[in-house]
């Protein structure tokens, strides 16, 4: 069964930094104190990533229930009938999964899209697809080191490209956005969220670029939605800025820096501006996040997926029987948690959607 783990457990966790570890394809550390597993029976074949730059031209669809509420909801015990945390895959037909990120909901094509960095063996970093319950394909390979995965306000997807040290967009090929500010090239973007005014940020921690670094800065950037990059948070404070998320009414941002074991907030203004830097939470390894629609923040890190009350309390901890990298909504009522950790891609059903 799926259960809490307590604070004082996970502050005795040991953690891997989850996008930059040499030892990222094992799992030296990790116990057996998760769920049982099992892998989805394979379903009939999903449409071949070929059409999917589709996606380019059509706009996402929007919830139904998006924009209908008539203010901040409570906030929902996400253990209070959650599932079993199931295995859904290792690999894609003769190829193991090596160090999976990026997982990312796509509406429009009713699957999931998450990255495999493959480190190591950059021919097979990979984006691949999932339509569920298990069916997956590939998306593009080589991915050019592709972490984390957003769609932008015209539907079309929008990646880290890690190892490239660039931001791009596309599914089945690519298109430069980023891969420079002022001159300089970018350390390493690594994970990426959208506002619904089409403004978006992304973390550039510089994993895989350490001694090459053009920046004085790891940081979060802001895009404006007329394509403007701008360097909104530059605190020599941050040291590895990684997982990036926003609250249900995108008036509060989550950075996770895993080097320094914590999640910032900070205020949204309505131009985008960045204020009001605050601790939000101390987590071991704290890595990449999702939130549900009540507010509730799920953050992976070295215990498993740390799940927090808007206030900042915890909830407790989903346990997962690899280290999670990340962890992002998806199914058709956003109630499936998925969950990409080391080799394997798990998913639980939570009793409260996810945005």
């Amino acid at each position: 069964m799926t259960f809490r783990t307590s604070p004082t457990w996970l502050a005795c966790a040991l953690f891997l930094v989850a996008c930059g570890d040499d030892d990222a394809g094992t799992d030296a550390g990790r116990d057996a104190r998760s769920t049982d597993s099992a892998v989805d029976a394979p379903t009939s074949d999903a449409p071949g990533a070929d059409t999917a730059d589709l996606d380019a031209s059509v706009d996402a669809p929007v919830p139904e229930d998006a924009g209908t509420d008539a203010g901040p909801r409570d906030p929902v015990d996400p253990f209070d009938g959650i599932g079993t945390v199931e295995l859904v895959a290792e690999r894609h037909e003769d190829v193991a999964f090596r160090f999976l990120e990026g997982p990312h909901w796509r509406d429009s094509e009713a699957r999931l899209v998450f990255s495999d960095l493959a480190f190591g063996d950059p021919g097979n970093a990979t984006i691949y697809a999932l339509t569920p319950p298990s069916t997956i394909e590939i998306v593009r390979r080589p991915s050019n080191g592709a972490n984390g995965n957003a769609t932008d306000a015209t539907g079309r997807l929008t990646t880290c490209a890690q190892a490239a040290r660039r931001v791009v967009r596309g599914l089945a090929t690519e298109t430069l956005v980023f891969d420079q500010y002022m001159g300089m090239r970018l350390n390493a973007p690594n994970d990426l969220v959208f506002r619904g005014d089409g403004t978006w940020y992304f973390t550039d921690p510089g994993y895989g670029s350490e001694g090459d670094q053009d920046l004085d800065f790891r940081g979060v950037f802001r895009v404006t939605p007329d394509g403007t990059l701008i360097a909104e948070y530059t605190d020599a404070d941050s040291r590895r800025p990684n997982g990036i998320a926003l609250s249900p009414d995108e008036s509060v941002l989550y950075v996770a820096d895993t080097e320094r074991a914590l999640v910032r907030a900070f205020d949204v203004a309505a131009d985008g501006t960045l204020s009001g830097e605050r601790r939000f939470a101390d987590v071991s390894g704290p890595d990449g996040m999702a939130v549900d629609e009540t507010g509730n923040v799920y953050v992976t890190g070295s215990a498993g997926v740390e799940v927090f009350h808007p206030d900042g309390t915890s909830w407790g901890t989903i346990a997962v029987d690899r280290q999670p990298a990340n962890c992002a909504f998806g199914g058709a009522d956003r109630r499936t948690l998925y969950i990409t950790a080391r080799q394997g891609l798990y998913a639980v059903t939570l009793p409260v959607a996810g945005l």
